[in-house]
């Protein structure tokens, strides 16, 4: 755990978060033993389909899509099943406790980065659809989510949760660690190309 001071830096009161791993995880909503859990015990099954993204990139959107492929377009289970019921979350309480009991092929999702990804995945046949969204639309989206609910401090402004975004203070991190190395490399070098004509010093590129 970081002192405070450290928390205040980074932009995080020390009430709202704990950090696991280099990442800062909204205390109202997750428990580091269920974070620990998901990566190190959690048994993904060969039959398994895995939703991944980062926050606010359209996962409910894509889970309501992939439901629909699921159920041959009969939309009776998503109009009557809550979502996070129909694909729960790995990494909180009540999805893990949810998925460990679940028999037969499971859907499921996470915001977690590849690092803390449950390791069992690695060794099975699951399947995994990742969504990617433009991270300036991203941000913008959790900006507004989070001002509008109580899972993390607010940011004063979209200037600070700019910041905060930067510095990989967002809620699952860097936004870049969902990427491989190679793609955080090819992405930073497109990104210079287009940001070029802005001032020097405004985007940290070392």
């Amino acid at each position: 755990m970081l002192e405070f001071s450290q928390h205040q830096d980074r932009g995080f009161g020390m009430s709202a978060y704990f950090w696991f791993e280099g990442i800062p995880f909204a205390a109202i909503a997750h428990k580091r033993e269920i974070i620990e859990g998901s990566r190190d015990k959690f048994v993904i099954r060969d039959e398994d389909t895995v939703i991944v993204s980062y926050p606010k990139s359209g996962t409910n959107w894509l889970t309501e899509t992939v439901c629909l492929i699921q159920t041959k377009g009969n939309p009776k289970w998503i109009q009557s099943v809550p979502f996070w019921e129909r694909s729960p979350w790995i990494e909180f309480q009540d999805g893990y406790l949810t998925l460990i009991n679940k028999e037969g092929p499971r859907l499921m999702t996470s915001h977690l980065p590849f690092h803390l990804f449950p390791k069992s995945f690695f060794r099975s046949k699951a399947k995994v659809i990742y969504i990617i969204r433009n991270p300036r639309d991203a941000l913008v989206s959790a900006y507004i989510f989070f001002r509008n609910t109580k899972l993390i401090d607010n940011p004063e402004s979209l200037g600070t949760y700019f910041e905060w975004f930067l510095k990989g203070n967002g809620v699952a991190g860097d936004w870049k660690n969902h990427f491989t190395v190679a793609q955080a490399e090819t992405f930073d070098k497109v990104f210079q190309e287009k940001m070029a004509g802005f001032p020097p010093g405004l985007f940290p590129w070392k």
